[in-house]
């Protein structure tokens, strides 16, 4: 384009503001002929595949997530339906204090 800008005795910054329709031009006529892409369009489907990359990568990372909520949920709702009524806790033994309640039964 800096070339381009030079040969048109046209500013550079003029030439891609004010004649985008030229601009798109030259690269395509660039592209057809010698069968080169630009290395700005290069660039920036490097940048897009890699992008691309990056979103299946957070789609696949999302997706394992959701399936873990839905495990720990069901786990949690497992262990909350497990537990169901508290046991009522055994009489302490006659030789306990009033304050103590055993965890155990006591065996005897």
């Amino acid at each position: 384009m800096v070339a381009l800008a030079v040969e048109a005795d046209v500013h550079r910054m003029a030439l891609l503001k004010r004649h985008a329709d030229l601009k798109n031009e030259f690269y395509e006529r660039v592209r057809n002929e010698t069968q080169q892409v630009p290395e700005t369009e290069k660039r920036l489907r490097e940048a897009v595949a890699k992008l691309k990359k990056t979103v299946a990568n957070q789609k696949a990372e999302i997706d394992d997530l959701r399936q873990q909520v839905t495990l720990l949920a069901m786990a949690g709702a497992v262990l909350v339906d497990g537990q169901g009524t508290p046991p009522s806790p055994e009489p302490p033994p006659a030789d306990a204090p009033d304050n103590v309640i055993p965890f155990r039964p006591t065996t005897g």
